[in-house]
């Protein structure tokens, strides 16, 4: 369906709830309890962001991106980052064909979806291919400009554990990332169902929820929500608690952070709340929907010093206290 199906913003908003509990009971079917993470995994598509995803190993991420790719029809692809990966490994490169003319050969960022499976283990020229990628929704080779289809979506994993021989994410390129969400292990009877679920012969045949052309109307559309002065000067007021030693910081800041988030936050906040708004079927966000996805939006952006960490104060305690 396209714009031309519906006859009123209104009447498009409450099709994106239909659509939306459609993904939830499709991905349902595949993806075992997770429920945060697949509600804010649709969210940062649905506001053409992207996510960083931190959990051990085992705990299904290649599976939950594949099975939002399957019910969104769209194409997918898993990139394993390594060491020894080169920046055209994931763009591309160019060849001599047949007729001694160079011809650009897609890498595996060509997709609608990716999996940047352990992004850390690679050295920071190779990330700052994929990086460069997500900010410009294009690649550059040779001096030929090459856009990368839509919708674009990238989740990158890491390893909480096993830190040795790692490449950290500098701050400036996690700050590309819409959110960052914490994927934990499963409760017991979730843990249960997975065992049963993927023990036995049955396999779950999943249908498209949505197409590229919906989730691309839909994305302009909550672009469009209106959004009340008074929530957006929360957001901006959110975020400027998080900066130490200036005039608007929380004492918290001062005591526990090093560095607060930056201006990109506070528009994450304002573009996560309204597509959460959106999915709730409210037409405007209001300051609940700001508190839904502070977390995951301010976790990645301000960085702790060595009194928080001597003292036990996690980054969601510091959030948790200045909202």
């Amino acid at each position: 369906m396209t714009n031309n199906t519906y006859k009123s913003d209104v009447e498009a908003l409450e099709a994106l709830v239909k659509k939306y509990q459609n993904l939830k009971n499709e991905i349902s079917q595949v993806i075992v309890g997770q429920e945060d993470i697949v509600k804010n995994s649709l969210i940062s598509i649905f506001s053409q962001g992207h996510v960083l995803l931190v959990g051990v190993p085992g705990l299904a991420k290649t599976l939950l991106v594949n099975t939002i790719s399957d019910v969104l029809g769209l194409s997918y692809n898993r990139i394993q980052f390594t060491p020894d990966l080169m920046p055209s490994d994931i763009i591309g490169t160019e060849i001599l064909d047949e007729n001694r003319k160079f011809k650009f050969i897609n890498g595996p960022i060509f997709a609608n979806i990716i999996l940047a499976d352990e992004i850390n283990r690679t050295p920071p020229k190779t990330q700052a291919a994929l990086l460069e990628a997500m900010q410009e929704k294009s690649v550059t080779v040779s001096g030929n400009t090459y856009k990368l289809g839509t919708p674009f979506f990238v989740m990158a994993t890491q390893n909480p554990i096993e830190q040795e021989g790692t490449y950290p994410l500098p701050e400036a390129q996690l700050d590309r990332f819409m959110f960052n969400l914490i994927l934990d292990y499963p409760e017991m009877n979730e843990e249960l169902e997975i065992i049963k679920r993927t023990t036995g012969e049955t396999s779950t045949k999943l249908s498209t929820a949505m197409d590229s052309e919906e989730i691309l109307f839909f994305q302009n559309l909550i672009r469009k929500i209106p959004v009340a002065d008074n929530v957006m000067e929360y957001a901006v007021n959110l975020v400027s608690k998080t900066r130490p030693n200036t005039k608007h910081a929380h004492p918290w800041a001062n005591d526990f952070l090093n560095w607060g988030a930056g201006p990109r936050a506070s528009q994450y906040l304002v573009i996560g709340a309204k597509a959460h708004a959106a999915i709730s079927g409210k037409f405007s966000p209001d300051i609940d929907d700001i508190k839904a996805v502070v977390h995951p939006v301010l976790r990645h952006r301000i960085i702790r010093n060595y009194k928080a960490e001597a003292e036990g104060v996690s980054i969601d305690d510091i959030i948790t206290e200045m909202i």
